[in-house]
């Protein structure tokens, strides 16, 4: 079988990577990743090898986005770093028989560089922002090229598009991103009503997130919490250890308790309020819980393919914005809401606190609003299975050239 090189340019497009990397395993081809930015623990985590040793970096990737940002990467020297990765890849890319692209113009751009034959599965890009994609140059005459043998879409109206626009095949054959959050070990256990707290996994986003949702859930009525009409569950990565999470959270008046529950690491606890707090359980709580409070971009995309409603609080970023988080409802729809007012302010927490109330008891009740939920998943971010199918289309243009 072939030998082939995946190219992400984030933490989400290597989960993409890593998955679709192991479903092209599986048929027996050679796979290596060099991821641009971050770690790819991702691809660690599934026995990819990984050609450089990565670097992470206080903007996470997403520098772009602010001038400051772009301050902060060229003073940290991401510019430089990413340039070397470029230059690694054009000196080893002839001992690849295809490069695998996940992300936007800037893999994609790097790969048309190479010279190589190239299949991309555009997980950054989709119509439903604004109704017809605006390619930035000079992502659309790459894709164009005879280079590019496939390329794959994150909905079916973003392949629509591309095919009229590009003059070529664009397929939607589902996201592999969703994969995970299908495979359920062990559900946590029944509750009422359940609210999942996603504050990211970016740092040092993630503990800024944190507290904001925490002003959050002090605001909800103290006869819910008490009589256990709400159990919260936040889904926390490992970097953030107890002892760093203890003390983030004590000068805001919370306290971090061992728990004495097999199924939760700890809690974090203010007064009549328990957070379990939730180690290697992403998945446990997207699934277990009836709305998720989200400040992600991968994990939000997961729970609307699971049916599940989201609410977001947008942030100070550098990734969850407020931008960021009306750029989501648009390519999300109408299973994610936003209550109104300004990051940080009483008032937005006030009107979130309320929402989540109200979408708790809808997500149990509203057999209306559950139907519109299933079929927004299906429409936004189709079946499972799309990492095996696109695994399969590349295999299949491989055997072709």
């Amino acid at each position: 079988m072939a030998r082939l090189l995946l190219l992400s340019n984030g933490h989400g497009e290597d989960l993409s990577g890593a998955l679709l990397g192991k479903a092209l395993a599986k048929l027996g081809h050679q796979i290596e990743a060099l991821p641009l930015v971050g770690l790819g623990h991702s691809y660690s985590d599934a026995g990819i090898q990984v050609l450089c040793r990565g670097r992470e970096f206080s903007t996470g990737g997403l520098g772009y986005t602010t001038l400051l940002g772009r301050f902060k990467e060229l003073m940290e020297g991401q510019v430089w770093y990413v340039l070397k990765r470029i230059l690694r890849l054009l000196f080893v890319a002839d001992k690849y028989d295809l490069i695998v692209v996940v992300g936007d113009v800037l893999p994609v751009f790097i790969a048309w560089l190479s010279g190589r034959p190239v299949a991309t599965y555009l997980v950054a890009y989709s119509s439903h922002y604004e109704g017809r994609l605006r390619l930035p140059w000079p992502c659309g005459y790459c894709l164009a090229s005879r280079r590019f043998l496939g390329i794959y879409s994150r909905d079916k109206l973003t392949a629509d598009d591309l095919t009229n626009q590009l003059g070529c095949l664009v397929s939607f054959l589902g996201n592999p991103f969703i994969e995970p959050a299908l495979i359920l070990r062990k559900p946590l256990p029944q509750c009422r009503r359940r609210l999942g707290l996603l504050p990211g996994s970016r740092r040092p986003e993630l503990e800024s997130n944190l507290i904001l949702m925490l002003s959050v859930v002090e605001l909800f009525p103290s006869d819910f919490i008490v009589n256990g009409e709400i159990t919260l569950d936040m889904a926390l990565v490992s970097d953030l250890d107890d002892q760093a999470l203890s003390d983030l959270v004590v000068a805001n008046g919370w306290e971090l308790c061992s728990s004495s529950y097999p199924y939760m690491n700890s809690q974090l606890i203010n007064g009549s309020i328990h957070i379990n707090v939730q180690r290697r359980s992403f998945v446990e709580v997207l699934q277990s819980s009836d709305l998720l409070l989200c400040m992600a971009g991968t994990a939000a995309e997961q729970a609307i393919s699971l049916a599940k409603p989201v609410l977001q609080l947008p942030g100070f970023g550098p990734q969850f914005t407020a931008s960021f988080a009306e750029a989501q409802r648009r390519l999300l729809g109408p299973a994610i809401f936003c209550a109104e007012g300004l990051p940080g302010e009483t008032l937005t927490f006030l009107n979130t606190a309320y929402m989540a109330l109200d979408l708790l008891v809808r997500s149990k009740k509203d057999l209306k609003f559950q139907n519109k939920c299933k079929e927004e998943a299906l429409l936004r971010l189709g079946n499972k299975g799309g990492a095996n199918k696109i695994a399969e289309d590349i295999t299949r243009l491989l055997n072709k050239c």
